[in-house]
């Protein structure tokens, strides 16, 4: 839609073709349906937070940063607001906002939309003729692949595009998922399914002595392993997961105190509850759901009494608290994934145009090109600012 938009907004005749009965389907359900659209910072500091593509994304992002995103919603009639991390949203909290209005916006520029499976893109003499759409033939000067990754495949993003670019002899990366829920072989994790920690810090690990990864924010415990905006985010820094690393995602439960501040706050809960047993005396620091894994981890009975607890075993319990590992054994799968990392090779696509170096008149918009980033309103970043340099260049000849 974004790329439509610019285009149309050049004086060029543009038709949408799009399979499902809705517009923005996968759009309207981002950010749990409320849309983080971008992220409230320079065109430098997205590129930073773009681990695969930040390079061959230099220029479109610079040409259509942040600002300009905001800038473009906002005319349309879109209020923004931005909260924690810089993170942009419609004031509603309402995805359907965002996508309602390029919606608009396309309809009062003129663009048709065409309600299809596209099936090919014909060229000829190394140059784009045309669209096959539901047995139909579009003509067309330039076409724009902008059918999203794997992920979602309920939203339409089947992975249509990237066999449409290999026919075209574009090489296309193998797609694999990223901003997904990590899978652990730990038991507790199923024990504590349905648990969300929140305020609590993490820090990923492969066995190294640096830490790959640190953040804070919310965690969720599952029946296959860890979920929650952490745990997705943490993914896109565990690439790949079949390397033979010894993943973990360390957990600080109490990451506002110290070491030796913790140790002095359980030393008074053990003192308060000294009659009862150790279970017992956990309850103002953990969930119930996590007491019978924090007890057994840190080897201490749950029914052992509170004033028998060794200093040995509270400084255990303490390092615990401070460093919940879980180990990962893989991700949950692609169509489980937020975003797709993969896609059509960015050697063969001019940054400035997301033009085809292969093929005239054939461009690339978003989650299709090899490139994605953190959490954070990033990803969606690279759609429009990849949108709008696509669609800005498609040449001026008309269909």
């Amino acid at each position: 839609m974004m790329a439509a938009v610019a285009a149309a907004e050049r004086g060029r005749r543009v038709i949408v073709i799009e399979r499902g009965a809705v517009l923005g389907r996968k759009l309207r359900i981002t950010g749990k349906g409320r849309c983080n659209l971008t992220n409230n910072c320079d065109a430098r500091e997205v590129i930073e937070n773009i681990p695969t593509g930040g390079r061959f994304l230099q220029s479109a992002m610079r040409a259509f940063p942040p600002e300009k995103t905001m800038e473009f919603f906002e005319s349309l009639g879109v209020p923004l607001k931005t909260e924690r991390g810089r993170r942009v949203f419609p004031a509603s909290d309402k995805a359907g906002d965002i996508a309602d209005a390029l919606v608009r916006r396309m309809e009062r520029l003129g663009v048709r939309i065409r309600t299809a499976r596209a099936g090919r893109i014909e060229a000829e003499d190394g140059e784009v003729r045309a669209v096959t759409a539901a047995g139909e033939k579009i003509y067309c000067g330039a076409a724009i692949l902008a059918t999203g990754g794997a992920s979602y495949p309920k939203t339409g993003s089947t992975g249509d595009g990237y066999a449409m670019a290999s026919r075209l002899g574009h090489a296309v990366i193998q797609p694999r998922a990223s901003l997904v829920p990590l899978e652990s072989p730990d038991p507790f994790c199923a024990e504590m399914q349905g648990l969300a920690l929140k305020n609590v810090g993490v820090t990923v690990t492969d066995g190294g002595r640096k830490p790959v990864y640190k953040d804070f924010g919310e965690l969720l415990f599952t029946h296959f392993g860890i979920s929650g905006p952490l745990a997705l985010s943490a993914s896109a820094h565990m690439r790949p997961y079949e390397s033979g690393k010894d993943w973990r995602v360390v957990i600080d439960l109490k990451p506002a105190l110290s070491a030796e501040a913790l140790d002095a706050r359980v030393l008074r809960d053990l003192e308060k509850y000294k009659n009862r047993d150790f279970g017992n005396a956990l309850r103002g620091l953990l969930p119930g759901l996590m007491i019978p894994a924090a007890a057994g981890r840190s080897g201490i009975g749950l029914a052992k009494k509170a004033n028998s607890v060794t200093r040995a075993e509270r400084r255990r319990l303490v390092g615990l608290l401070k460093g919940f590992d879980v180990r990962i054994s893989g991700a949950r799968p692609i169509e489980e994934a937020v975003i797709t990392s993969g896609g059509v090779d960015t050697k063969e696509i001019v940054p400035a145009t997301m033009g085809s170096k292969l093929v005239r008149g054939l461009y690339f918009a978003g989650e299709i090109i090899n490139a994605d980033a953190y959490t954070g309103g990033y990803n969606l970043q690279i759609a429009w600012a990849t949108a709008r340099a696509a669609g800005s260049a498609v040449p001026r000849k008309s269909p």
